[in-house]
């Protein structure tokens, strides 16, 4: 199967050297170069400057980076979205999360997840993401956040997949019930 610039599910969890370990902190404009050289070695296309920009910006949006010893190895941000779009409701959504392809498995991805999902949290009782089907590492990574399949589609929101198939997941935040169904 094609990675698609997806992380590698075979690839073993590696420790990170010892003392080394990631700090996440909200992104600023200064850190957008560095993103793009993220995404350029993920194998990824380039990312609109302009748009990053604005979402680094957005106060209705949380862009966070993980650094270590200064330097920017990952990132990620959620998306707020206003209206319904067929299953896809209105809410707080995961946007996103790139790391270092060596940094990789070493825990950092999950917390810029983490992150993201106590801000998401303290303003909403669920958060979103949409996944593509065959990325099987995102699946895995929010599986420890119990997201669930809410729905498959073609498109949510203004995300298409390679493919042609994605997953519509929630989460409830930690004590509430029942957990949203969508």
């Amino acid at each position: 199967m094609e990675s698609h610039g997806f992380a590698d599910l075979a690839q073993k969890d590696v420790t990170p050297d010892a003392g080394t370990v990631a700090a996440v902190r909200p992104a600023g404009p200064a850190d957008l170069e560095a993103i793009a050289a993220i995404e350029h070695a993920s194998g990824r296309g380039p990312l609109s400057p302009s748009a990053m920009a604005a979402a680094v910006a957005d106060p209705d949006r949380h862009f966070v980076v993980a650094t270590v010893d200064g330097v920017v190895i990952g990132w990620g941000k959620t998306h707020r979205w206003d209206h319904d779009d067929g299953p896809a409701p209105f809410g707080h959504y995961l946007g996103g999360v790139t790391v270092l392809p060596a940094w990789r498995r070493r825990g950092v991805g999950a917390a810029l997840t983490e992150a993201r999902l106590q801000w998401i949290w303290a303003l909403a009782p669920e958060a979103w993401y949409v996944v593509n089907a065959d990325n099987l590492v995102s699946i895995e990574l929010h599986g420890r956040w119990n997201f669930t399949e809410v729905a498959r589609g073609p498109r949510f929101h203004t995300t298409t997949f390679t493919g042609g198939l994605g997953l519509l997941m929630c989460a409830a935040a930690p004590g509430t019930w029942p957990p949203p169904t969508g």
